[in-house]
């Protein structure tokens, strides 16, 4: 069955989508905005795979939720699905594939140096979530830090909002922003924020308690000032 409402959450990397995810479907009246085609192939994917992607994703009152950070290659593989012309905007394709979809949350975060590190150090600890009240890992990762690595993941991070507003833009969508420094000091009220949004009434909906922890620590916060003094030497201005 086709979804009432369709949302997304368009995120990159390290900025709270998976917290947010888990808090809406934890409501069961917010869908289930997971990661439901990041691990398909854009190319090979079908409407049938599509309409299990609607069921995954929704609660029993018809709403969808998916999350996701934009990529061309999945515009293009849909637009081919759906046999859309090659001029076909972003999201009249996005609508094409999930129906009534007028509603988009956009992750952020200020710091995109922290993000950056953050990145960096799931990628080398393995260790990219962990749940709320979980004794935290033990990591030999002090000699990790790869300056061209965190400066690649600060401009990936760029590239990709600058792809998210390229598709906000060609239609005037103005979104719901989500900052990650902000959700965190307030996340209930984060998660009531989206569903009012969405046009869901909130009496009697229960927000589950945070279900992950942070996992920023003293190797991060060294590596954030160590990149922080090394991005910028030389510079007459400092920013930071």
């Amino acid at each position: 069955m086709k979804p009432t409402l369709s949302y997304t959450i368009w995120f990159s990397q390290r900025t709270g989508s998976t917290l947010l995810n888990h808090a809406l479907a934890s409501t069961g009246v917010a869908g289930n905005p997971a990661e439901w085609i990041s691990f398909r192939d854009p190319n090979t994917i079908s409407k049938e795979d599509v309409e299990s992607i609607w069921r995954d994703g929704s609660t029993p009152n018809g709403v969808f939720g998916i999350k996701t950070a934009l990529s061309p290659d999945w515009i293009t593989g849909l637009r081919k699905l759906y046999k859309l012309p090659e001029t076909t905007m972003q999201a009249e394709v996005w609508r094409a594939v999930f129906p009534n979809s007028n509603k988009h949350v956009w992750m952020t975060r200020r710091n995109k140096i922290r993000l950056a590190v953050s990145w960096w150090r799931a990628i080398v600890s393995g260790e990219w979530h962990r749940q709320y009240g979980e004794k935290p890992q033990v990591h030999d990762i002090a000699d990790k830090y790869n300056f061209d690595a965190i400066n690649h993941l600060l401009t990936e991070a760029a590239f990709r909002e600058a792809g998210m507003e390229q598709f906000f833009s060609e239609e005037g969508i103005v979104p719901l922003t989500i900052v990650y420094e902000d959700f965190i000091l307030d996340y209930e009220g984060t998660v009531l924020r989206v569903l009012e949004y969405l046009d869901i009434p909130t009496d009697n909906v229960v927000v589950a308690p945070p279900s992950l922890d942070k996992l920023a620590d003293d190797v991060a916060e060294e590596w954030v000032q160590r990149f922080r003094k090394e991005r910028q030497e030389g510079w007459v201005n400092i920013g930071w």
